[in-house]
């Protein structure tokens, strides 16, 4: 009972705002006076804090008063993509393709949306025009992987993560543990496990706050029979993010099969309760399942004693 931890928000967006720093009082004339930048600056204004749909509101009275105003459909789409409307995110995109058709940000944003619609056809395909634009862009190569990966054909991700390591900025750790641990799912998935450990101590040597990476070396460490190695990478897990359900049910198996049952059992008690507050069903009935066998096996391990 071994599960994975599929690194699925590591894709990368293209961030292509204009950041503007505003003033104390962001607009103080008349509203006859407001244009189109002052709005899309506002627009602006609003994505820095977080405010997606406040964003949307001034870009769309922006477009409304310039309709070929190429950078409030690229950062409209940004505030889209935030909010998971992904539809909206194609339209602008293929909007600012329309107006400016060497865009390549406006390519890799797009598939980053088809992807997100689990589009994967799609989404390769908008990755191969952003590439052919601008073929030294790590992110695209980075996010074609994923999406090749998602597809099954891991020796083409594996070929996608070198040439984005090979191109991106070396000092930037945490987006290079990212790819490393993508790269380590993907040898894994090819049975290459000595390259999946490689991999995944890569990524927490670059980011040792990394939970995904430990969680993963731990599924190798267990999967290799290495129960000792599971137990600390799940600790880590746990230290790092407490309400993973999942690191507690493996732990709690690496602690079993090292013969700490009472741990083990604590493990799997806490699995059962977080998956239930999580409303994860089905692993929430089969951690209560499993937890029975082991008590059970333990209750008669004790008797023969």
């Amino acid at each position: 009972m071994i599960f994975f931890w599929r690194l699925i928000f590591s894709l990368i967006i293209a961030f292509s705002m204009m950041f503007v720093t505003p003033h104390a009082h962001s607009l103080t004339v008349a509203n006859s006076e407001i244009t189109a930048n002052d709005l899309f600056k506002l627009g602006v204004n609003q994505m820095q804090q977080e405010n997606y749909q406040a964003a949307i509101e001034y870009l769309n009275l922006a477009i409304k008063m310039q309709n070929e105003f190429i950078a409030a459909y690229k950062n409209r789409c940004l505030a889209y993509l935030q909010l998971q409307d992904y539809p909206e995110a194609i339209a602008d995109c293929s909007q600012v393709l329309n107006l400016a058709p060497d865009d390549s940000e406006a390519y890799l944003n797009r598939g980053l949306a088809q992807y997100r619609q689990e589009n994967y056809v799609d989404a390769i395909a908008d990755y191969n025009q952003a590439l052919a634009l601008k073929p030294d862009d790590f992110r695209v190569y980075y996010n074609r992987g994923i999406a090749f990966a998602e597809q099954g054909d891991y020796a083409q991700a594996i070929i996608d993560y070198n040439r984005a390591l090979s191109e991106i900025t070396p000092h930037d750790n945490l987006l290079l543990a990212d790819i490393y641990n993508d790269r380590g799912l993907a040898y894994f998935e090819l049975q290459n496990l000595p390259e999946a450990m490689n991999n995944f101590n890569l990524a927490i040597d670059l980011n040792s706050d990394d939970d995904r990476a430990y969680f993963n070396r731990g599924c190798i460490c267990g999967r290799s029979g290495d129960n000792l190695g599971a137990k600390y990478d799940f600790s880590q897990v746990i230290r790092l993010n407490p309400s993973n359900a999942q690191a507690y049910l493996n732990r709690g198996i690496a602690n079993y099969n090292l013969g700490y049952y009472q741990r083990a059992i604590a493990d799997l008690e806490t699995a059962s309760e977080y998956f239930r507050k999580q409303e994860q069903t089905l692993a929430y009935r089969k951690t209560l399942d499993l937890l029975k066998i082991v008590q059970q096996e333990i209750s008669s391990t004790l008797e023969i004693a």
